[in-house]
């Protein structure tokens, strides 16, 4: 198939990295199903994509079962089939010590971070392994906190961690039916969840430290290349990152 004739799922793609490979894979021949909780950000993206664009917005809260089966419903009923589901949806909490931390803060991020990929993961499956022809490639948003984490940041980083062992069981058990999985891990993307590194932040020797960023485009870019390689290749993992920003030797 080419990419003309195939179908992608991105979620949160009203902004940053979401938007920003939803853009990508449109550009690529892609159809898009938008989905993030809020349908202004998600209409704005499908402005951007084009009016030749094929884009489907549906908002959608992934850490709702009901919610992501509407989704995918709906991506059905106006595609036809998926071929790529990008689970990039994510949020954090404030950098404030581990013991300072809420229930629900820490369950917040453990519901879009971890929970909504897994149900979005099932979802695709099953659409996946229906189709014909079978198969298609989930790519999960790892995030350099998948490998080492920053001050005060444990629910995310430690879903971003829960998120690998997500791609290697979706990897494993997607085999049979020609349904690869794979994880790119973002360092210091330019997008408003990134804006504070321009003041600062901290550090693990406790400083505050300015630190680079990279355009978000680059970003796009690398996940429609990964949703671009035929079901019998796979870019298991890949990590693009602002070359000087401080991930080697973080710690």
């Amino acid at each position: 198939m080419s990419s003309a004739d195939k179908v992608a799922i991105v979620t949160g793609a009203g902004t940053g990295i979401g938007r920003s490979a939803a853009l990508a894979l449109a550009k690529a021949g892609y159809a898009v199903t938008l989905a993030g909780r809020r349908v202004e950000p998600l209409e704005e993206t499908a402005k951007l994509a084009g009016v030749q664009a094929r884009t489907l917005a549906v908002p959608t809260d992934v850490g709702d079962p009901a919610s992501v089966k509407a989704l995918f419903a709906a991506t059905q009923e106006a595609f036809g089939r998926l071929d790529v589901l990008f689970n990039n949806a994510g949020m954090g909490t404030p950098a404030i010590p581990m013991e300072e931390l809420t229930y629900e803060q820490w369950q917040a991020v453990v519901d879009v971070n971890l929970t909504g990929a897994f149900l979005c993961t099932q979802e695709a499956i099953r659409m996946m392994k229906a189709q014909d022809p079978k198969g298609g490639r989930i790519i999960n948003n790892g995030s350099i906190s998948a490998h080492v984490p920053r001050p005060f940041s444990a629910p995310y980083t430690a879903t971003k961690h829960a998120i690998t062992g997500l791609t290697k069981s979706t990897s494993l058990d997607g085999r049979a039916d020609n349904i690869a999985c794979c994880q790119i891990d973002v360092g210091n993307a330019a997008t408003e969840m990134t804006e504070r590194m321009k003041q600062g932040v901290p550090q693990p020797n406790g400083e505050m430290m300015v630190e680079p960023r990279m355009d978000v485009a680059h970003v796009g870019d690398a996940v429609a290349h990964m949703a671009s390689l035929p079901l019998d290749a796979n870019i298991q993992f890949m990590t693009i990152m602002a070359t000087k920003m401080p991930f080697i030797g973080r710690g």
